[in-house]
């Protein structure tokens, strides 16, 4: 992990950017800066941008592949509220276990990566009370 958080570092250093997994770039200007203080916070930014990053581009891939099949599949469920990792479905009782297959079916198989991603899901009658 520390080569890795290194190579991160230097790569950073070299290009003054960081990048997701899916190319995604992010400026980091300040990783070259006198001023430690904000060299700190650059390197900071440096280590999380390709982590949270790339995190980000698989919630965003998977809500679009949810979305188009919510569609394609006619289920009344819509997708009402994304929060870092997580997202929120209002749906009919009866369209529940459709619902889970398929959120978890795409968001577990948005990307294939060497460790496997694992969806956990709750439900209940408003977001405050989900089993």
């Amino acid at each position: 992990m520390k080569r890795y958080l290194d190579s991160l570092l230097e790569e950073t250093r070299r290009t003054g950017q960081a990048r997701t997994l899916f190319g995604r770039i992010r400026p980091i200007p300040e990783i070259l800066s006198p001023q430690m203080q904000l060299r700190n916070f650059a390197e900071r930014t440096a280590l999380n941008s390709p982590l949270q990053g790339t995190a980000a581009d698989l919630i965003k891939l998977a809500m679009i592949a949810i979305h188009r099949r919510l569609r394609a599949e006619k289920l009344e469920a819509q997708m009402i509220l994304q929060v870092h990792d997580e997202l929120l479905f209002e749906a009919p009782l009866e369209e529940q276990a459709a619902l889970e297959k398929l959120v978890r079916e795409e968001m577990e198989g948005v990307y294939r990566l060497e460790v496997p991603l694992v969806v956990e899901m709750g439900s209940g009658p408003n977001w405050r009370d989900l089993d």
